[in-house]
Order: structure tokens, then C-alpha cells, then sequence
């Protein structure tokens, strides 16, 4: 994919084109259409966001664009969040009146495969987490990412009881700062292979086996959606276990417009029928050079 590099001024002058445009212009931008100068001025004649969905989204796929630009951009579109960001970037993202909604914090080799799973991990992950939830709770972030870790031969038995041992010496002090530990849900069938949080059972379960409100689920549609499919039901009777969503179109995890198989304005009236009051983070790669324009696409999309 061909990097782009956006100057601030550029950024900000195409984020505020269009904002003398009447409120008719909008009803006239097809939704699923890729980017074109007329639809670009368009569809940025005002903030998307703001009914019942809380938007995020992650800073991945968006990291040529220099942090406060991208920050402000968000900010325009009217996001209130991005995700997986660390400490080191937490004064970037309050200035622009926006949050970390999952932090990312994770020592030094260790993440997707080296997890909870594993009692021999837990030293140093326990001690990790000992000092990364109090700072996320200081900054006033809410939520704090955390993995199972691959497999390698443990039964999903073993390694729930492996990783409800490493929790529960955590939820004491979660619980005391307010910070939800969320265990990622990844496919292991196409993304991930061997990682053990992989169907929204077995991290149910585990939720269950941990038994503390301050730790829950991050279910990802993109994966999910791979690994068990049946997204809505799923949610819908689970939604007392999940804290955070990330989205993406299947397959190949790009836009979440009509190029691909899930349809996200169902999907988020199911999220928000549960009464669900954390975000929804867009974590898809955009294929449309105008990433942005994608990201504002996306979010009217979701905001039902």
C-alpha cells in the first residue's frame, strides 16, 4: 500500500471542506460509494457521530498520520476515542478531548502469544499489570487490553484455569482503580493460529470462572465472524461479558462497506439494543487511498 504523507494543513482543510453545504447535500451521498471530490466535500459538511454508538477507532492502520493530526481529525468527525495507544501517548490524545478507549500496555515480549495462559508468563505479567493499571486509572482511561496467549498444547480446559489464576491476582486492584481488563477474542482459523481466546464461549467462561466486573470481553466482529459467524445472536446473549468492540470487513479485514459480508448498520442496532454504553472502535486496513474519507464513511455507517 502506497503511503501518504498529510501535512496537517492539508488534513484540516479537507476535513473542513464542505462545512457551508446544507444539511439536503448529505441525504444525497450514497453511503457505500468509494471517495470522489464531490462526495469527499459532501460527506465532510459535518460531524457523523454523536447518536448511540460511541466511536473509536484504532491507531494501526492509520500511523502516517503524524498523532494530533490524526487526533484532530477525529475529533472533527466527532469521535471521542482512540484505541490500543499507550502511556507515552495519553497528553496527545486528552488534548484533543478525546480518550484512549483500549489502552494498549503490554511488557516487553509478550502480547498475542504470550499470555495468561501460561503460568510461567504470570510473574511478569501480574507485575506489568500491578503498575500499568494504576497509570491507565490516573489518566482516566477505562479499559486495558490483555491476550490468553497461544495455546502451545495446553488444552482450552488448562488454559482457562491458567489464565483465571493470573486474573484473579489482578481483579483486587482493577476493581479498586476502576479499570477493566479486556481479553481480546481473535480468530485462530485464518489470523491468529493456536491463539486460545478464540469463541466467545470459552472467554465467557472464563469471565464467569474470574468472577469480577473488571474483567470482560473484547469481542472483535472481524474475527468472530470468522471463527463462529452467528455475530448478532452471539451479542446479543453475551452482552453482560463484552466491554469493547472492534470492527472490520470480512474478508481481509478492509472497509466495512458493501464490498463485504457482514452488514455493520444491523450489527451496531444489535450492540446498541443491549443497552451497551462502552466503543466501538473501527479497526479495519482502508483500501481507499483517502483513508480518511473511510474512517468518516465507516462511522456513518455504524452510527445508527
Amino acid at each position: 500500500m502506497k503511503i501518504v504523507n498529510l501535512s496537517r494543513r492539508r488534513v484540516v482543510r479537507e476535513l473542513s471542506a464542505g462545512m457551508a453545504l446544507g444539511l439536503g447535500a448529505l441525504g444525497m451521498v450514497p453511503l457505500m460509494k468509494k471517495s470522489t471530490p464531490a462526495n469527499l466535500v459532501a460527506a465532510e459538511a459535518q460531524p457523523v457521530a454523536g447518536k448511540r454508538i460511541h466511536h473509536s477507532v484504532c491507531r494501526g492502520t492509520y500511523n502516517d498520520i503524524p498523532l494530533d493530526v490524526f487526533c484532530e481529525a477525529c475529533k472533527k468527525i466527532g469521535m471521542e476515542a482512540i484505541d490500543l495507544l499507550g502511556p507515552k501517548d495519553f497528553d496527545a490524545v486528552k488534548k484533543y478531548g478525546l480518550t484512549v478507549g483500549m489502552v494498549y500496555d503490554q511488557p516487553e515480549g509478550y502480547g498475542l502469544p504470550r499470555g495468561f495462559n501460561h503460568l510461567e508468563h504470570h510473574d511478569a505479567l501480574v507485575a506489568h499489570y500491578e503498575k500499568a493499571i494504576p497509570v491507565a486509572a490516573a489518566a482516566g482511561m477505562k479499559n486495558l487490553i490483555c491476550f490468553s496467549g497461544n495455546r502451545a498444547g495446553l488444552s482450552d480446559e488448562a488454559g482457562m484455569k491458567n489464565c483465571a489464576a493470573g486474573i484473579k491476582k489482578l481483579a483486587p486492584l482493577a476493581e479498586k482503580y476502576n479499570v477493566t481488563l479486556a481479553m481480546e477474542l481473535l480468530n485462530s482459523k485464518i489470523d491468529h493460529k493456536d491463539y486460545q481466546c478464540d469463541h466467545t464461549n470459552w472467554g465467557v467462561a472464563l469471565c464467569k470462572m474470574v468472577g469480577s466486573d473488571r474483567f470482560k470481553l473484547l469481542y472483535d466482529i472481524y474475527h468472530m465472524q470468522i471463527q463462529e459467524g452467528d455475530v448478532i445472536r452471539t451479542i446479543r446473549e453475551n452482552a453482560a461479558y463484552i466491554c469493547h468492540f472492534h470492527t472490520g470487513g470480512v474478508p481481509g479485514r478492509h472497509e466495512i462497506d458493501d464490498t463485504q459480508e457482514l452488514y455493520y448498520p444491523a450489527v451496531m442496532r444489535a450492540i446498541a439494543d443491549t443497552g451497551f454504553q462502552g466503543f466501538v472502535a473501527q479497526e479495519f486496513s482502508p483500501v481507499n487511498k483517502d483513508k480518511l474519507f473511510s474512517l468518516r464513511q465507516a462511522i456513518r455507517i455504524c452510527d445508527v
